[in-house]
This record gives C-alpha cells, sequence and structure tokens, in this order.
C-alpha cells in the first residue's frame, strides 16, 4: 500500500522527519522506493539532470508525464508527486485539465504547483477536485527570470513577510505540505511553526518537517557542482565511469566476452552446415 498525505501529515504531528528525493525514471525510483523514502517528487528538474536544458520552462507536460509514468512503475509503496511544468497551470481550467492529467495518464498520486498567494485560489479549485497538491515557495525555478537568478529569498522583512503569507494561502488553498526553496533556516523554522502542514526544505535549513534533495546532486552524478544545499553521498560518475573504461578494455583484449557470456552450439549442428 502506498504512503498517503494522511501519513506524511501524521508524521508532522509525530515529529517524524520526512525525507523526500526526486526520481525520473523506472530504475532510480525502484532504488528510492525500496530504500524506505516515503515521498518521491518527479521534478521538472528533469529538464536540466536528465534532457539537458538550461532551465525547466522548456518542459512540457508531454515530458513530465513520460517520466511521472516510469517513476510510477517503479515504485510501490512511496507516493509519487508530479511537478506541473512552467505554465500548464496560470488559469484554473487550464489547471485542473493539467493536474487530472497527471493523476489519470501519470498514475501519480498528487501534483506539486510553484507559487504562493497568485496561485491559492487556482491550488483550491484542484483540491476540491479530489486531487492533492504540494506547493512551492520561496526560489521557484520556474520564475527563475523574475527572481534575477538563484538568490535566497526572504532576506528582507517585506519578502519575508510575503512568504509567511504565501505559505498561509496554501495551507489555506488546501495542500498537503509546501516546499520551501532556499529560505533563510530561522524564517523556514517560523513558518514550519506557524503552519499545521508539513514543510518540507530544500536550503531552508534543519527545522523543516522534511527534506528534498536532487537525486543526482546527492549521488554526484555531476561531482563538478555540488549546489550549497546539498551533500554528496557518493560519487555515481566516477564508478560508472570506472566500470565502462573496464568493458572497453576488455572488449579491446578480446577477453570479453568470456565463455559464461557466451552460448553454445552442438558440434553436430555445425558439422552438417
Amino acid at each position: 500500500m502506498r504512503v498517503s498525505i494522511n501519513d506524511i501529515q501524521g508524521m508532522k504531528e509525530k515529529g517524524k522527519k520526512i525525507p523526500m528525493l526526486t526520481a525520473y525514471d523506472y530504475a532510480t525510483a525502484k532504488a528510492v522506493d525500496e530504500a524506505g523514502v516515503p515521498l518521491i517528487l518527479v521534478g521538472d528538474s528533469l529538464g536540466m539532470v536528465i534532457l539537458g536544458y538550461e532551465s525547466t520552462t522548456p518542459v512540457t507536460i508531454e515530458e513530465m508525464l513520460h517520466h511521472t509514468r516510469a517513476v510510477v512503475r517503479g515504485s510501490n509503496r512511496a507516493l509519487i508527486i508530479g511537478d506541473m511544468p512552467f505554465m500548464t497551470y496560470y488559469h484554473t481550467d487550464l489547471a485542473l485539465e493539467n493536474a487530472a492529467r497527471f493523476i489519470q495518464e501519470g498514475e501519480a498520486q498528487a501534483v506539486k504547483v510553484e507559487g504562493g498567494e497568485r496561485v491559492a485560489d487556482i491550488v483550491r479549485k484542484i483540491v476540491e477536485w479530489g486531487i492533492p497538491v504540494m506547493g512551492h515557495i520561496g526560489l521557484t525555478p520556474q520564475s527563475i527570470l523574475a527572481l534575477g537568478g538563484y538568490k535566497v529569498q526572504g532576506k528582507t522583512p517585506d519578502t519575508a513577510k510575503k512568504l509567511l503569507n504565501d505559505a498561509r494561502a496554501l495551507e489555506e488553498a488546501g495542500v498537503f505540505s509546501i516546499v520551501l526553496e532556499v529560505v533563510p533556516g530561522p524564517l523556514a523554522h517560523l513558518i514550519t511553526q506557524r503552519l499545521t502542514v508539513p514543510t518540507i526544505g530544500i536550503g531552508a535549513g534543519s527545522f523543516c518537517d522534511g527534506q528534498v534533495q536532487v537525486i543526482s546532486d546527492i549521488l554526484g552524478l555531476f561531482p563538478d557542482f555540488v549546489p550549497k544545499h546539498a551533500r554528496q553521498y557518493a560519487n555515481i560518475l566516477e564508478v560508472m565511469k570506472n566500470a565502462i573504461k573496464s568493458y572497453i578494455s576488455e572488449v579491446s583484449q578480446g577477453t570479453f566476452p568470456t565463455p559464461s557470456q557466451s552460448f553454445p552450439l552442438d558440434e553436430e549442428i555445425l558439422s552438417g552446415l
């Protein structure tokens, strides 16, 4: 049985931290799910770490649905959240249609939208139609041009107050949790204390109810760039390269494949050819 939004709420109420990771394909989702992560986000970050775009804005809903389906097939327990990409929820009818596609076609159990007060009415409508929504405020990558780059959000009295108001508006609209991205730790702590729904931090300190990271950051798939808010728990890129080099070497030397990787044939069949 999959983790439910009630289970996630229960973790906050019991003071249990909520780990969350991104996944974008069957194999990775299988590993993340079997490791015991309760929340998997199919993030539009796949545009950068899987598809090679410079930002998340070129990602289409078709691409998101394609990867969401793969993640769902690779998981059995985690709650799967589909990230609604740029300009797919800028008015209510469009938002309802696309959120429904994530549930019907993508087989996700929830969707994520960026923005606070400006999307609260849209969030409310999606929730009213029975689709769980995760909010996302602070540094919102889909608005990176308007934000002027990847900068810490909420550092002034006005912007801090706005983030708190955004969080309250999303909670009132019915989100089951809120991602706080690149927000000063003390502000994220205050927001977490003021809300009844869980907060999931990324670059928002240790006092959030949970944490989310991009899977490629913690596995070291791009070791030359590790965001300040991330920790590299492995260097998978180096492991992959070493394995590939060994393969190249063995093929070049004729030591692969060996008889154990080959299929025999009765000599009588060969002699009759």
